[in-house]
Order: structure tokens, then sequence, then C-alpha cells
């Protein structure tokens, strides 16, 4: 089983964020999650990754970004991003920006996560899943969080855009 940094995030995000049973108030410790990731078969490092990645996430918080006088700015991605993000997926952030479902400030923190994956490369289903998980981290993004959600569990393609 080859599983990578994202698997466990999807993992953890499917298992253990978002449960808002008021019976499970109880949340478990890193250390017995940790214990249970590696039972589910998942590899001691990639499980070490992913729990520096969500601490990266958590640090990111409310890191201002730089916009030129409130005006909306062209990203340009660098060489780094390019190959990282492909034209479908820089399109996408894209078309969330447009839309309003994710800020200038969301949208790097997006980049930062998905740059600090340890893949060389992620696709639109990825790029979807680092975006709810993004946003389930921030403040005031309930309806947003719950588009991404309703984009990746009705595996809606887009098609109703056209």
């Amino acid at each position: 089983m080859k599983e990578n940094v994202l698997d466990v995030l999807m993992y953890l995000f499917q298992n253990y964020m978002g449960d808002d049973d008021e019976e499970e108030a109880i949340e478990p410790d890193r250390d017995t999650v940790h214990t249970e990731l590696l039972e589910a078969g998942f590899p001691s490092s990639e499980i070490r990754h992913a729990f520096d990645w969500l601490e990266g996430l958590v640090e990111q918080q409310g890191t201002p970004v730089a916009l030129l006088n409130g005006e909306r700015a062209f990203r340009i991605y660098t060489e780094q991003e390019n190959r990282k993000f492909d034209s479908e997926c820089r399109g996408y952030l894209l078309f969330l920006e447009s839309t309003g479902i994710v800020s200038p400030e969301t949208r790097e923190l997006v980049i930062d996560r998905v740059m600090a994956l340890q893949t060389d490369d992620i696709d639109l289903y990825q790029l979807k899943w680092v975006i709810l998980m993004v946003l389930f981290n921030q403040p005031g993004q309930e309806e947003a969080c719950a588009w991404m959600e309703d984009m990746i569990f009705d595996d809606w393609s887009g098609a109703c855009l056209h």
C-alpha cells in the first residue's frame, strides 16, 4: 500500500473532523490518532508529515496577505507552483476566487498547503480536498466549506457552469 500525506489527511478529515455528534465530544489525542492511523495501514513517516502539515495550516491562520490597495491582483505562479499545479487546478482556483468561494488570502493558504505536500503534482480531486481542509480551518467560512464539501462528496463535475 503506497499512501501519501494527502491520503492520511483525507482519512483524518473523513474520520475525525467535522463530527458534530454531541455524544462523541471527546477528542482523541495525537498519540491515539497516530496509533489508529498505523492500524489503518498508513506509514509512520506519512502520519508525521500529515501532522506537520496540519500544524502548518494552523500556524498560517490569520497571516495577512499583502493586496494592492484592496484591488484584485493577478496571481502569477512560480516555476515550482506551475510544476505542481496543472492548468486545470490553477483555473479551478481562479474560478473559486472569482465567484467568492475563496478569498485571495485563502487562495494563498491553499497554494502554501499544496506546496507543503510531498508530491510532485496534484490533481483536481486532491486540490478540492486541500481547499476543503483549508476552509474548514478558517473561521467564518462555514458556507464556503459546505459548498466545497458538496463539490467533493457529490462528485460534481462543473458541467452546469457552461
